[in-house]
């Protein structure tokens, strides 16, 4: 065996073993979060009864989740573009016929339990493999918005009826938003790292006979890129969710989101896109609006807005869009949810 195979060997050793062992703190670390907040706020004298102490534990769970999401799909997504040019991928995710990559995103976004931020880093992985821009925000849309948490509550709460409209107008809306913003040629308005990124100036052959060891330094250099890049903004879009947890004025909410009122489905959306969190933390409150009177269509328009356009997930969003794209997606996705709101409205 000549030395510069020893070498190559000892080297692709050093790897595996590193990624084995950081798999197995990432693991660890994923699913010991709520037990880690709930140390933090037991150590700082607060509890999860207040709203100060809710919000403490929000932001010490939700931030290591993001970012630990981030560092590991961006890994993942690093390597994968070694076998996958980006033109060879566009190929593949934008399919031959007219939204086929749309409707996959969107069908991958049901299986993928993330909350709004948490789907951001998937949303970036997707780009810096050179998915299309329309499709990766088909996911960045149906992933918080129409995932199996949010369709088996509203099932064990108002029946298959409500589950099944859910899912059929949200896919709708992230195929269809997707679509959209994809006709729309937008890609100018990513940063300009990004465009550098999603670009892929590299020959579709290239990457492909790369040994091992390259592939992981590929998927290290990306973490090192993204994530030094956007883990400020992460930081700022939780700090801001964690603040607004726990205040939803449900009083104030209800006594507005009546079906008779026209106006209450835009008003709605327009006070959920402050507020920021899951499907799980959602539904309470919305089975609390529904309890007081409040219409269905416009108290689910409400719950669109609070987990697919969330106020932090636009400021993480922001290290990697231009406001030009930020405000169309918001738009595009918006007149989905208002849209929504007054099916089901009219339908129940």
């Amino acid at each position: 065996m000549s030395a510069n195979t020893l070498e190559r060997t000892i080297t692709l050793r050093q790897w595996l073993t590193l990624i084995a062992g950081a798999a197995v703190l990432w693991l660890a670390a994923y699913w010991h979060l709520t037990a880690f907040a709930d140390a933090v706020i037991a150590a700082l004298g607060l509890t999860r009864q207040t709203h100060f102490g809710e919000a403490v534990h929000f932001f010490v769970y939700d931030t290591p989740k993001v970012l630990l999401l981030l560092a590991g799909i961006v890994f993942v997504m690093g390597i994968v573009q070694t076998f996958f040019a980006p033109e060879r991928t566009r190929a593949l995710l934008s399919g031959k016929r007219l939204g086929v990559g749309n409707v996959l995103a969107a069908t991958l976004g049901i299986v993928t339990p993330f909350c709004s931020c948490s789907a951001v880093p998937l949303f970036i992985g997707f780009l810096s493999a050179g998915v299309p821009l329309g499709v990766t925000f088909s996911f960045l849309i149906a992933a918080p918005m129409v995932n199996e948490v949010a369709l088996v509550l509203l099932f064990g709460l108002f029946g298959w009826e409500v589950a099944a409209l859910y899912l059929g107008m949200g896919l709708l809306v992230a195929i269809v938003a997707g679509f959209v913003i994809g006709e729309l040629k937008m890609e100018r308005h990513l940063e300009d790292w990004v465009q550098k990124i999603h670009a892929g100036q590299v020959d579709p052959t290239v990457g492909l006979d790369l040994g091992w060891v390259e592939r992981f330094e590929a998927g290290w250099s990306h973490v090192k890129q993204i994530v030094g890049k956007v883990w400020p903004y992460v930081l700022l879009g939780i700090a801001l969710g964690a603040g607004i947890h726990g205040y939803v004025p449900e009083d104030f909410m209800a006594s507005f989101m009546g079906k008779d009122v026209w106006w209450a489905v835009p008003a709605a959306v327009v006070l959920g896109v402050p507020m920021y969190t899951n499907a799980a933390g959602i539904i309470p409150i919305v089975e609390a609006l529904i309890g007081k009177g409040a219409a269905l269509g416009t108290v689910l328009a409400f719950m669109m807005a609070v987990i697919a356009l969330s106020a932090p997930e636009m400021i993480i969003l922001r290290k990697a869009l231009k406001p030009r794209l930020i405000a169309t997606f918001a738009g595009v996705v918006a007149t989905g949810i208002l849209l929504v709101g007054y099916v089901f409205n009219a339908a129940m």
